[in-house]
Parts: C-alpha cells; structure tokens; sequence
C-alpha cells in the first residue's frame, strides 16, 4: 500500500477529474486529495442531458453519476462545489480559489495538480446572440433552463444551430415533445465525422421526420419579434422559432492554463504529453481540454469524448502515484441515435485521408444485423477505410437500425490492437440468428477487403462512374430489379445466366460488374475473370450508387 502523503489538488469534477480523484484513491490510502469544481454539480451525465430535455429521462437525479457525500464517504476525496479555481502559481506549487458561496478567497499547494477543465460551447459572436431564448446544453443548469422555457412559452418552433451530436439528439428529443424543428447546418452534410455519402440515409430520416434541414447555410444573425425569435442565414433565408439551441460545438478551456503559462497546441488544446503531462512536470491535463494524438495518423487532434476522458483521468493518477501509465491516442469511437437510426464511426474518415495524401482503399457493403431466416432483420450500410500496401484498418464508418455500434466497437478494438483486414476476415465474433450470421457484417468487411488486396476481386467506385470511356457496365440483377431502375447505360446479364452468355461479352473490354448491395457483383466477378475478362466489382452495388445520386 502507497504511503505517499501528497497533495494531489484536481480542477474539474466531471468525467477526467472524477475518474482521476477515484483512482488516485484507489492507489493511495495516504494521499489528499481535494477536487475544486466551479459548478453546483460533480460526475453528472452530460450525454444524457438532450434526454433529460425530450422527457425520455424524466428524473434529474437519474443524471446524477456521483455527489460529494460519495467522494467524501466511498473515496475520502474532499469536493468543493462552487469553488472556482483563479489562479495557477506555478513557482509557489499553489492556486488561487474563490468560493462562490461565501465570497472567500484562498490559497491551497499542491504537489501535482490535475486539470481537467473541459471545453466551453461555442457561442459566435453573432447579432442576437445572447437574446434570451437562445441556448446552449452542457450542463444540468442549461437543461433546467430549456425545459423551463419550453413549458413556459408553450414552443412550438425551434431552430437548432449545428449538425452534430447534440444537434441531432436534440432534434430527435424536440420532435417528440412536439417541436416544429429547422436544423441549420453550415456543412453540406450532418454528422461531419462519417463521409457525405454515409449521411445520406440520416439525412432523409430526419426529413421523414418533418425535420427542416438547411445545409450549407450558416447563420448571420438573430433577432427578437412579436412572433419569439427569428433566425437570418448567410442565403438571406429567415427562420422562425420559439427557441434557439446552439450545437455548434464546444472549444477547449484554456484561460486558466493560458495564464499559467503552460504550452498550448496548434489545435488550441493543453499540450501533454503520453502520460497526460503538461509543460510543467507537476501539472497535469485530461478530458476536453487537451490535444492529443490521433491514433491513425499521429495528428493533433481536439476530440471530445468521454471515453477518452475517463482513460485519461486514470493515466495522470496512475503516473502521479508512480506507475508506468500512457496514453494511446485516440480513435475517435462514437455513436449518436437520431430517428431510429445509429450512426457510428471510428478512425480517420475518406475527408481527413485525401487531405493527407494517404493511399487507401475502401469497401462499402449493406449486410442484415442477424440471420436473415430470423424475424425483423435490420440492414446496416457500412464503409471500411483500409491500407493498399498492407491491409492495416484506417476507420469504419456504419448507419442502420440494429446492430451497428456492435460491429463498429469490433473493428475498433482490430484497429486498436494494430490489425488488418486479414484479421477482420478471421475474427471469431458471436453467432445465433436472432444476434448475428455465421459470416459476421465484420468478417463480410474483412473478406471483400482481402479480396481486393489478393486480386481475387478489384474494386471500383461509383464516383468514378462519370464517364464509362468504353468500358462495359454490367448489371447482373433480375430483370425485374433492373426494370425497376439501373445505372445509365448498363447492359442486364442476370447472374444465373451469365455463363450461357459470356460469348456476349468482349474480352479485350473492360467491365465493371454491380448489383444491389454487391454480392452478387462478387460471384459475377469471379465467374468472368476465371474466364479471362478484365472485371472490376462496383463497390456496394446500385444501393450505394444511390447515395451518391
């Protein structure tokens, strides 16, 4: 047991600086350790707060992870709510802390001292910005308030700034209570981190759900009126709402380390380093606040996610009380529900590796979540961004109704443990047809992607499709599903008689081969190049052409 008396003095009591008090704890019976937290609640559940406002969590305790009587009683950790941290001196080891209710300011030293300081909403400095009815959510306080206002001025209207998490949990929650929703999304897409394409099945659900969405517009200003609020784009576009909620994103606080003079990054965030180490070696930095390294490609990235939070919180413990500890980097693992969909991603998408220069390939597939013999089998669209020299994993990206976080925690974990498509391929995962097939949408991913890189079957890409330039595209659909619709100027082979007719086919000519979700391409594929044609398989057949369209 640790008998290391040290003061260990944490700024920030929610996810990285809960997790690092607990497990400082955990390691040292002798250390002190106090949390300072300028808010009126410790290690509460952000993530749930658009669930608080939309009803389906009905009771604020519930958001409640932790209270100071558990620090005090479970961990012998001293919190102090309302207690705001002014200062850092650095020479003297101390901070300067005001206690918001009593108005004292004091000092306290400290032998290493933990920052975990999160990230601040962004509010652009906009006309109207700060009217009242205007919104951001981000702590228990700003739910209490947007619920209050919906109540009170009976909303019926709402604008949402920002196509992110919060704007489309907050969305799906206004929708049920009710709310009449314009999003307004500066991108051309929602959900920046997956690929445009992948969004597009987002996309229309939300406007299924008589969601307004305006892309590639941004607001200019906001005004007050008899009628509540109105919202005035860069178009000139003017929108009416009741209530304004601002998901534009958050930016990391950085004033108190700023001041201190402790090195910031390019990204804006704390720089530390593997062992969560700031610039000064008694100081540490965690959660929101900081950059950190992309694991994919080694960037420095703002990234913030509570996963990471909590992994950081323990590391800076685990080094501040001697143990060899650091960080991995971060993937970027996420999951939003919107509308009956889960959207998930994890690694680096198409974006981020065309603006490097990278050399990469990619699968896109549409495989059910279970059995397809089973009841109510669910598709999931998923995309797989992986190395043309060795097959290493670069990021996935997945939309369906069931059985997509499932599948994209399995490639991350492949990822995390430096594996490859080859490794997706043979990946022993759970089988019973009402949780999965005995080939796994995993192992789906991983056999076209190995395919690909063993020759077996070349892929090509339906953004490629501009010009055919005397290629032969070849649909080896029904004739029913090709009547039904086909890409222009394809010649309908169904697959079932495709070897009766090969004499119809040139082999000095290119073809690419499609079908619907690309299967059936994939028999097609190996059927024609056994027979000597130069044949490629259109990536995720005309379902994917689709969203490109």
């Amino acid at each position: 047991m640790s008998t290391d008396r040290k003061r260990i003095l944490i700024i920030g009591g929610n996810a990285g600086g809960a997790s690092c008090g607990a497990r400082a704890r955990r390691l040292s019976e002798t250390a002190e350790i106090i949390v300072f937290e300028q808010g009126s609640f410790v290690s509460f559940a952000n993530c749930g707060l658009p669930y608080y406002i939309g009803d389906v969590i009905t009771d604020e305790k519930k958001l409640l992870v932790a209270n100071v009587d558990l620090f005090r009683d479970r961990f012998n950790i001293d919190v102090r709510l309302e207690n705001e941290v002014m200062a850092i001196d650095r020479e003297a080891m101390q901070i300067t802390v005001k206690n918001h209710q009593t108005g004292v300011v004091y000092q306290e030293s400290y032998d290493a001292l933990v920052l975990a300081i999160g990230a601040a909403p962004i509010r652009p400095p906009l006309a109207g910005i700060d009217l009242k009815g205007i919104f951001v959510v981000r702590t228990i306080p700003d739910s209490r308030q947007i619920r209050a206002w919906i109540d009170d001025h009976h909303v019926k209207r709402a604008v949402i700034v920002g196509g992110g998490f919060i704007g489309l949990e907050m969305a799906e929650n206004l929708v049920n209570r009710g709310v009449e929703v314009t999003l307004i999304e500066s991108q051309s897409q929602v959900m920046s981190p997956l690929d445009p394409e992948m969004v597009v099945a987002v996309q229309e659900k939300m406007r299924s759900h008589h969601v307004n969405l305006v892309l590639g517009d941004s607001v200019s200003k906001f005004e007050r009126n008899n009628d509540g609020l109105s919202v005035t784009t860069k178009s000139g576009a003017i929108h009416a709402a009741d209530i304004v909620i601002l998901g534009i994103g958050v930016r990391p606080e950085t004033a108190l380390a700023k001041a201190a003079g402790l090195e910031i990054g390019d990204r804006g965030g704390i720089r530390v380093n593997e062992q969560m180490q700031t610039s000064d070696r008694h100081i540490w930095a965690v959660g929101d606040a900081v950059e950190v390294k992309d694991f994919v490609t080694g960037e420095w990235i703002l990234i913030p996610l509570a996963g990471p939070a909590n992994r950081q919180g323990r590391i800076a413990a685990d080094v501040i009380c001697h143990r060899d500890s650091t960080f991995r980097g971060v993937q970027g693992t996420s999951v939003c529900g919107a509308f009956g969909l889960t959207i998930a991603s994890m690694g680096v998408n198409e974006k981020t590796l065309k603006r490097l220069g990278w050399e990469y390939e990619k699968v896109y597939l549409h495989p059910i979540h279970h059995a397809g013999y089973y009841p109510n089998a669910k598709p999931i669209d998923l995309k797989l961004l992986f190395s043309k020299q060795d097959g290493r994993i670069l990021g996935a990206q997945a939309v369906g109704e069931e059985g997509v976080e499932k599948r994209i925690d399995a490639i991350a974990i492949a990822m995390q443990m430096g594996g490859t498509v080859f490794d997706l391929e043979e990946a022993e995962l759970c089988y019973a047809p009402q949780y999965g097939s005995a080939k796994d949408p995993v192992n789906m991913a991983g056999m076209i992607a190995a395919n690909f890189l063993r020759d077996d079957a070349p892929l090509v890409h339906w953004e490629q499709l501009s010009d055919l330039d005397g290629r032969l595209l070849l649909d080896v659909r029904g004739v029913d599903e090709f009547e039904a619709g086909h890409s222009l100027g394809a010649v309908n082979i169904p697959l079932p008689q495709l070897r009766d007719r090969l004499n119809e086919l040139n082999p000095e000519q290119e073809i690419w081969v499609y079908c619907q979700v690309g299967q059936r391409a994939y028999y097609a594929t190996r059927i024609l190049r056994l027979n000597g044609f130069k044949t490629y398989n259109l990536s995720g057949g005309f379902k994917t052409s689709q969203a490109f369209s």
